[in-house]
């Protein structure tokens, strides 16, 4: 991962996160937003915070499982541009290890390599998008809405258009971005941007039901497949079945795979160690 290395993340034990709370059980790690105060608006500390959390999750192998939830009544409203644009209106983490590159959601999303769930039981604005549309399950409560609403303002979700290329056809990232509207969450599943909907007293069930159904799932084999998915991307069609067969020939040498083959011929739970 670019902004941290797995040296970095060593330190992981001594952070005192101001404005996330992190949780592992088993094989799943939990992150929260935490500055419901502020409408969970990150700051740019509160971004390096959960870029950090992603790395750890990243390069612990034990962790197969992410799962991203708010507290307060407001998912994420976005970026909070006082924090942005005045520097002593954000506070440094000096607990922190120095991030290598300038914070950016998107890409420590994308740089994760293993499922990561959305809870989402409150509404979801602009800067929001990113840390959603990089989740691979996005769990949302009827209640909730979504929205673009930086040209109220005068800007524009440039980073959120690069997050929400892959899953919404273009003319529709324009429409949020144009009209500004708040989206049901009916209207976000429809269109990709939510995966389920759940009622507010089952939501935490179902989704801790789904990650503990990935957590006993083949995690290299995942691992594998989401960056093979991610690398097809940049490359011509001629050679993506090529590429991938290649991929699939390296999964079968694993340890995993034979495990996953004498298990099935033993009908027994196999018993994976991610290698």
């Amino acid at each position: 991962m670019r902004f941290y290395t797995e040296e970095d993340i060593s330190a992981f034990d001594h952070v005192r996160f101001l404005h996330i709370k992190t949780a592992k059980a088993g094989h799943l790690f939990t992150i929260t937003l935490s500055r419901p105060e502020k409408r969970n608006a990150f700051t740019p500390t509160m971004a390096e915070e959960i870029i950090f959390a992603l790395a750890y999750a990243h390069y612990e192998a034990d962790i197969r499982c992410v799962v991203l939830k708010a507290e307060g009544p407001i998912f994420c409203a976005g970026a909070d541009l006082n924090a942005f644009h005045d520097a002593t209106a954000n506070t440094i983490n000096p607990t922190l290890p120095i991030i290598r590159e300038e914070a950016r959601l998107g890409d420590a999303f994308n740089e994760l390599l293993k499922p990561c769930i959305a809870q989402v039981e409150g509404p979801v604005l602009a800067g929001g998008f990113l840390m959603i549309c990089g989740c691979t399950f996005v769990f949302s409560v009827s209640e909730a809405t979504f929205s673009l609403p930086e040209v109220k303002r005068g800007i524009w979700p440039m980073q959120v258009m690069a997050s929400l290329l892959p899953i919404v056809p273009q003319r529709k990232i324009l429409e949020m971005s144009i009209t500004g509207k708040a989206y049901s969450a009916t209207e976000a599943l429809d269109m990709g941007l939510v995966t389920h909907l759940a009622d507010k007293k089952s939501v935490e069930a179902e989704v801790n039901a789904l990650a503990t159904q990935i957590c006993n799932s083949a995690p290299l084999a995942i691992q594998l497949g989401i960056q093979g998915l991610q690398k097809i991307q940049n490359l011509p069609q001629s050679e993506q079945h090529a590429f991938l067969k290649s991929e699939l020939y390296k999964l079968l040498q694993t340890e995993d795979a034979k495990e996953g083959a004498l298990a099935f011929k033993e009908k027994r739970e196999p018993i994976w160690k991610g290698r």
